[in-house]
């Protein structure tokens, strides 16, 4: 992991399309803003999980529906 300090206005850029700006700092809260291509997917990282998970749920439900209507069609 890379570990970086950065202060109020500074930025960090990954590649040539990422760019990460601290906007404020109050308290424990730090607020940033990200500039990425509308391609790129961003979210909290609790809800990129919670994404994760309900696509797997799903992809499951979809194999269970696939591997029963395979069975009635054997019959």
């Amino acid at each position: 992991m890379l570990v970086l300090t950065r202060k109020l206005n500074q930025a960090i850029q990954i590649g040539d399309d990422i760019e990460i700006k601290i906007l404020a700092v109050e308290g424990e809260q730090i607020k940033i803003g990200i500039e990425a291509p509308r391609n790129v997917d961003i979210h909290r990282k609790e809800i990129y999980l919670a994404i994760q998970e309900e696509n797997s749920k799903a992809t499951g439900a979809s194999i269970d529906l696939l591997k029963k209507f395979t069975e009635q069609i054997g019959k």
